[in-house]
């Protein structure tokens, strides 16, 4: 790919680790809501949406190079915050340049799904809008709240059910540690809760990693939160897996995990458990903690 043909990309590009073989287009810089406390993503970039000129300019090189791409993934914090007319243009540009393209993929706030009518989102999984990564995190209502989230458990409930109806699969995230120290458990309980009346196709495990720029770091500095400890996190994870009744992908293997995992419940329970025990037995507090101070980059 020459200079002329860079793609259009600002700052650093997140996708999901089941997103690595998918084409990535820059739809939107930024989060709109930009506002969670312990989230440095996006830096100082304030939302934005992308050209159409610059998407077109973006599917042409794609299309040179990826002619049979088969799926695409929209990048930026919340694509699917645009408007049910603008995506509908963007599909449809999208199959223009890549006529061999089946589903779109793209990351999702709980609050952009409230914003489309039942209507809409049935139309959108027509048009090949089949997949929406969203950053749920717990399903623990204090620390929705104190972590500014922007929505409930009871929001994530009703929102994921209209995905359920319209046919459009979720792929939700878990935070361990977010609750902060001595909560690990009442997240864990809440969140197996939340998530066992859902049908999220994989639950994506991260654990909190604070960086200072994070707004969550200057109430860690004042005690108005306490980090969890490593053990905790396994020990809530542990629950967590230990409560979950629902048939789904358990995806753990991001840099902020001291464990990693990855297992399909209910088959791989035991075996995912067995890991978690394994690791708390042999790993002292000090060595997973030591770790997770190691860590510069998610």
């Amino acid at each position: 790919m020459t200079d002329l043909e860079q793609l259009h990309f600002t700052g650093t590009v997140w996708r999901p680790p089941y997103e690595s073989y998918s084409i990535l287009l820059q739809i939107t810089v930024g989060c709109t809501h930009h506002a969670c406390k312990f989230c440095t993503l996006y830096g100082d970039l304030r939302f934005r949406k992308s050209p159409i000129e610059e998407i077109e300019a973006d599917l042409r090189i794609i299309a040179l190079h990826q002619p049979r791409a088969r799926r695409v993934f929209l990048t930026g914090a919340n694509p699917f915050v645009l408007s049910y007319n603008r995506l509908v243009q963007l599909a449809d540009r999208i199959r223009d340049f890549l006529p061999k393209v089946r589903t779109i993929g793209m990351f999702a706030r709980i609050t952009d799904i409230a914003n489309k009518s039942d209507e809409e989102l049935h139309e959108l999984h027509a048009r090949g809008i089949t997949g929406l990564t969203i950053g749920t995190e717990t399903g623990d209502e204090a620390s929705l709240a104190f972590m500014n989230k922007g929505y409930t458990a009871t929001n994530i409930l009703e929102q994921c059910h209209r995905l359920d109806a319209a046919g459009i699969e979720y792929y939700l995230t878990y935070m361990t540690g977010l609750a902060g120290a001595g909560n690990g458990q009442r997240a864990a309980h809440a969140t197996a809760n939340l998530y066992n009346q859902l049908h999220p196709y994989i639950i994506g495990i991260v654990s909190l990693t604070l960086f200072p720029e994070a707004p969550l770091t200057a109430d860690v500095k004042t005690g108005k939160f306490r980090e969890a400890g490593e053990h905790e996190r396994l020990e809530e994870l542990r629950t967590f897996i230990v409560e979950l009744n629902i048939p789904t992908t358990i995806m753990g293997h991001t840099v902020s995990n001291t464990v990693p995992l990855l297992g399909h419940l209910p088959e791989d329970r035991a075996r995912l458990l067995h890991e978690l025990d394994e690791a708390l037995a042999r790993l002292s507090e000090e060595k997973l903690s030591d770790y997770r101070r190691r860590i510069t980059h998610l």
